[in-house]
């Protein structure tokens, strides 16, 4: 894989969209085209880094599917960040499907946890595990400020 990377599948009017690397000013989205689909299920967990240019880019491409329904999959935290942060970034007709939240331990050690909606979050609720164990069995923390980072979910 170079610096950035899609690969598109198309099924009927839906198409699955695995976005990998970096999203700069380099990416050219309209060798990617999005209209006329009814659903766009988006991918982003191979997502590595987002510049300005690169938002901006974004959203124009994410516009160019008109009403098709969104959905955002295994969103990193630097997407999570995007959509809190920026207006558009996640249009109006899309939706976060699932997310990762990041945790820690004082010893080191990092993991990145999944939240499916339905499960771990929902319409305007988060309902984070219990408790999250590194490898030694060390209870984990979440590293972000839940105010700020669940806030798409509270709209």
């Amino acid at each position: 894989m170079g610096k950035f990377d899609i690969k598109i599948e198309k099924a009927g009017n839906a198409l699955k969209v695995n976005v990998a690397g970096v999203i700069d000013e380099d990416v050219d989205f309209n060798q990617f085209p999005l209209a006329g689909a009814g659903e766009v299920e988006m991918k982003l967990d191979q997502v590595k880094s987002i510049n300005s240019c690169g938002i901006r880019e974004w959203i124009r491409w994410i516009g160019t599917a008109g009403t098709a329904k969104i959905v955002y999959n295994e969103c990193p935290k630097i997407i999570v960040d995007q959509i809190n942060m920026v207006q558009g970034f996640l249009p109006a007709n899309g939706r976060v499907q699932s997310f990762f939240v990041p945790y820690y331990h004082d010893s080191g050690a990092e993991k990145n946890i999944l939240f499916t909606y339905g499960k771990e979050f929902s319409d305007g609720q988060v309902n984070p595990p219990e408790s999250i164990k590194d490898e030694s069995g060390q209870e984990m923390e979440m590293d972000v400020v839940e105010a700020k980072y669940f806030k798409f979910i509270k709209k």
